[in-house]
């Protein structure tokens, strides 16, 4: 019986089942195991100001270490690119769409009007900058909690609209809510990624959730956290990274601004697929030459929850 480590949330529930499916058709018996996330429980603070790394990993990965769970099942966006001592991340499966979204009040006819002060609300340094970037003229505000209840505050509020991983609604079945694709919008490293970690010593496990691990999802979202982790950027820097194949050639578009989007270093790269390992950290040595060292440092620092 493998006992999988999960969030309580609805989206990281349907992650875990997917999992458990995934066992299921290799024969495997599982169960959930349901844990409480700093970042679920503490609801009344913005993300970058929590500490950063690990909010919505920790508790997880400390059960799994403790023996307490056999496998952790998280949001790759939300893994701290240094792995703690001890883990592995053993399976990244197929990705779905990596694009951010906009979700309304009312409608999107408020995009139209150059002088009109639009109000966004997001929690994401990422997604903020490069919003006010794009419309200088609007403000952010921040939002916390699941996926259901950012949507209810936003019917409640003032807001214009509110900023979403397009994957999370897609795979709450909440696709009539988008009402823009931000395309544009370059986003978190791994975004759209579901993965699996297991204990570096339980290789029968690792051995097992392999058989479900999409190896074109790895390459490129491995080279997206190289990226994040050349810069030493955290989990709520304004960091973004997005690679794709595409005939042959590895794609990477990069952007690293400061929160308020007045600094833009944006880094677009490409190279054959089979010689792209090292792209990530080329493009942050790249970003690095244009100062995005600079901005980073800016950041309130991000510290592993202890």
């Amino acid at each position: 019986m493998i006992r999988i480590g999960t969030r309580k949330s609805k989206l990281a529930l349907w992650q875990a089942y997917k999992v458990q499916e995934e066992l299921k058709d290799l024969g495997q018996a599982s169960e959930l195991v349901l844990i409480d996330s700093e970042g679920d429980k503490v609801l009344d603070t913005p993300l970058p100001l929590m500490g950063g790394k690990g909010v919505f990993t920790k508790a997880i990965d400390d059960a799994l270490i403790a023996g307490e769970i056999d496998i952790a099942v998280h949001s790759l966006k939300d893994i701290p690119t240094d792995t703690p001592e001890g883990l592995n991340l053993c399976c990244v499966m197929e990705r779905a769409n990596p694009f951010d979204v906009l979700v309304v009040r009312k409608n999107t006819d408020f995009l139209n009007s150059e002088d009109y002060a639009g109000l966004i609300a997001t929690s994401s340094n990422r997604r903020k900058s490069q919003w006010l970037d794009r419309y200088e003229k609007h403000s952010t505000c921040d939002i916390r909690g699941n996926v259901q209840t950012r949507i209810k505050k936003l019917r409640e509020s003032n807001w214009d609209g509110a900023i979403f991983a397009a994957a999370g609604l897609q795979r709450l079945e909440l696709d009539h809510e988008i009402a823009m694709v931000l395309d544009w919008m370059v986003p978190a490293p791994g975004q759209g990624a579901v993965a699996v970690v297991c204990r570096e010593e339980d290789k029968s496990t690792g051995a097992i959730c392999k058989r479900f691990h999409d190896s074109e999802t790895a390459l490129c979202t491995t080279i997206e956290r190289d990226f994040l982790n050349r810069l030493n950027g955290g989990c709520s820097a304004p960091i973004g990274a997005y690679a794709k194949l595409e005939d042959g050639l590895l794609k990477l578009h990069t952007i690293v601004m400061d929160p308020d989007g007045e600094i833009k270093i944006e880094v677009k790269l490409e190279k054959d697929a089979m010689l792209a390992h090292n792209l990530g950290v080329e493009a942050a040595e790249y970003a690095l030459e244009r100062g995005a060292k600079d901005v980073i440092d800016k950041l309130p620092k991000e510290k592993r929850l202890h």
